[in-house]
């Protein structure tokens, strides 16, 4: 397997481009818009194809490159279905499998964070049938969680994240890699490790949040930080509602 992230130093933000090299697919995951040439660049490189562009949500803290990279390399975007986007994208649904030769990667749909957030369970055959790692997007994150005040429902929307983290990336095995979409510097969650990734069984030992019961989990992510700069404009284009300003 090809693994490579992308990081955006200044805004905590981690994209990856990921796929099969010896059978030449690849997909890439939450593509930051400053990092559509590099991720181009490092497929063509490897020698390989990126069929898939995917964002694990809508973004709210930077302009995503998805759409434009999918457009300019002939891939499919691709959002989980519920997206609420006014651009043309590749529904994603729970539990689906994403095929990148001998690189396959299941769909967790994960709301809390924002309603179409997944997460992005990664097997490569060569190695074995079990799962190596999982891009958790803004789901779970190095010592944190996502906040939960985006889409506007807060107490609900922490409920939904306490249920997509404990019903779904806490039943993985606890050796698996966990690579988050963002690590410190991010407004997007709080108290944010600047380590990248984690494992499963890291988080469950050391992350405060995921000792909680439910009600305690609510209350505790309800304390979120300031919402990102310039919140509004980002969403807006990162639907496709208005023209992407440079960034």
């Amino acid at each position: 397997m090809i693994f490579r992230p992308f990081y955006t130093y200044e805004t905590g933000c981690a994209g990856y481009l990921l796929g099969c090299g010896g059978l030449g697919k690849c997909a890439v995951v939450d593509a930051h818009e400053r990092d559509i040439d590099a991720h181009i660049a490092f497929a063509a490189d490897k020698g390989m194809q990126i069929t898939y562009v995917i964002d694990t949500h809508v973004h709210a803290d930077h302009h995503s490159g998805g759409p434009a990279l999918a457009a300019r390399v002939g891939a499919k975007y691709c959002l989980h279905a519920s997206a609420d986007v006014d651009l043309a994208f590749t529904p994603l649904h729970d539990g689906q499998e994403i095929e990148l030769g001998n690189t396959r990667v299941r769909v967790l749909h994960t709301p809390g964070h924002t309603p179409e957030s997944v997460c992005l369970v990664v097997t490569d055959l060569r190695r074995g049938p079990d799962p190596w790692f999982v891009l958790t997007g803004d789901t779970l994150f190095v010592g944190a969680v996502g906040r939960p005040d985006l889409p506007g429902r807060v107490q609900e929307s922490a409920g939904e994240l306490f249920e997509s983290i404990h019903q779904k990336l806490l039943t993985l095995p606890g050796e698996l890699e966990v690579y988050p979409a963002h690590f410190a510097g991010s407004a997007c969650g709080a108290g944010i490790s600047g380590k990248p990734s984690t494992t499963i069984a890291f988080e469950c030992r050391f992350n405060p949040l995921l000792a909680l019961g439910r009600e305690a989990f609510v209350a505790a992510v309800a304390e979120v930080p300031p919402k990102p700069a310039e919140i509004d404009a980002i969403l807006r284009t990162n639907r496709g509602r208005s023209q992407a300003v440079a960034s």
